[in-house]
């Protein structure tokens, strides 16, 4: 028999269990085993008597964690010192993955293992499915300096990525140095470039010589000092972008740019792993409730993928987190929607426009009283309590 330790999580009022794959055992346990690990913060292994017959018995959670990320038994694995201990690094980096943050473990251990070889990182996937979150996680799973730069929000790449030539009455003229300047010349530097898809192509230009791996330089042709400044060793670049038709506030990113990264996609989650991140972020909120607003997100996305869909896109996590926040603050399902949802979709077409679809499908969960006891009873005397 496979060995099964499974790790004890609550939403709402239910205590659910689910082993390292996501399966769930939830049924196969005992409520009152299943609560005495999660208030002790212990796993729970699945055990066979001599008898044949199965029971549970609660471990220390180091026995979870270490079917997460298994550290490669490097005695079987000739390599130099140096590179064991990289390797087990990232092949053990998933501990270090936030809960918040909804990514396969390749894809995570992928990032990992690019970031610490030095590779130009490129994040993709739609606009709101937490390809940020997964980049600053990053950042923070590795311990090193880090800047971060919006490239989408600037409307002077120059002067956000060079510097700016100023005149002062006791200087003179004199240049002044952007903070990217300074960045790229701190070794082992974390550099996180946000947007990328929706910077100016002249930053795409500056940025050419910078991420090329056989260069690595970048020029400043308006310093009266050096005329290029190298990027420092170590340094390690990570960008996000949304790529496709649908977003039509970016640019179709330049082939010989694109071909300077390795390209980690983001999946979208689908309706039960999006209720599961909503759980975790709002525990107080009826787990029903959130189940409702993930679904409706999951619709809007099926519909918007669809050959005949009349909608053209689909709500993001983002903005599924954004109601659960709402909810979270006493507001209805209802009013969540008309303040963070409806004003996404077209009003054209009056009973055929994509606001109506959108407004029939919320209603559905609506009506059932879906958006009744925002938070469940128990929580509400926790928190209470922890108040007083």
């Amino acid at each position: 028999m496979n060995r099964v330790v499974v790790k004890v999580e609550k939403s709402g009022n239910r205590f659910n269990a689910f082993d390292i794959d996501g399966v769930k055992y939830t049924s196969d346990i005992s409520t009152s085993t299943r609560k005495k690990a999660f208030h002790n913060n212990m796993a729970i292994e699945k055990r066979i008597n001599k008898s044949d017959r199965v029971y549970w018995k609660l471990v220390p959670m180091s026995e979870f964690e270490s079917n997460i990320a298994p550290v490669i038994d490097v005695s079987s694995v000739d390599v130099p010192s140096d590179h064991a201990e990289v390797m087990n690094f990232i092949h053990d980096s998933y501990k270090l993955k936030p809960q918040g943050l909804v990514m396969k473990e390749l894809k995570w251990k992928y990032l990992v293992r690019s970031a610490v070889r030095g590779k130009n990182i490129l994040m993709t996937g739609p606009a709101g499915c937490g390809k940020t979150m997964a980049a600053k996680s990053l950042v923070n799973s590795l311990d090193r300096p880090d800047f971060y730069f919006n490239l989408g929000a600037t409307q002077d790449p120059r002067s956000s990525l060079i510097g700016n030539t100023h005149f002062d009455k006791k200087k003179g003229t004199y240049f002044s140095e952007a903070l990217f300047v300074k960045a790229i010349q701190t070794p082992n530097a974390v550099i996180l470039l946000d947007e990328l898809s929706r910077a100016h192509p002249d930053a795409w230009n500056i940025l050419m010589t910078v991420l090329d791996q056989g260069q690595r330089y970048l020029r400043l042709d308006e310093s009266s000092g050096q005329e290029t400044v190298p990027v420092a060793d170590g340094v390690t670049f990570v960008a996000t972008a949304n790529i496709g038709n649908e977003y039509t506030s970016t640019r179709v990113m330049d082939k010989a740019l694109m071909d300077r990264f390795i390209i980690v996609e983001m999946d979208v989650l689908d309706s039960e792993e999006e209720h599961g991140l909503l759980n975790y972020m709002f525990p107080h909120v009826d787990t029903e409730l959130l189940k409702s607003v993930s679904e409706i997100a999951s619709s809007t996305r099926v519909e918007s993928n669809s050959e005949s869909g009349r909608i053209t896109s689909g709500i993001s996590t983002r903005t599924s987190v954004e109601i659960a926040g709402l909810l979270y603050d006493g507001f209805g399902l209802d009013e969540a929607a008309e303040v963070c949802v409806y004003p996404q979709y077209s009003n054209d077409g009056g009973v055929e426009s994509e606001r109506t679809y959108v407004k029939q499908l919320v209603q559905k969960y609506v009506n059932d009283g879906s958006d009744d006891n925002l938070f469940n009873e128990e929580e509400i005397e926790n928190a209470n309590g922890d108040m007083s």
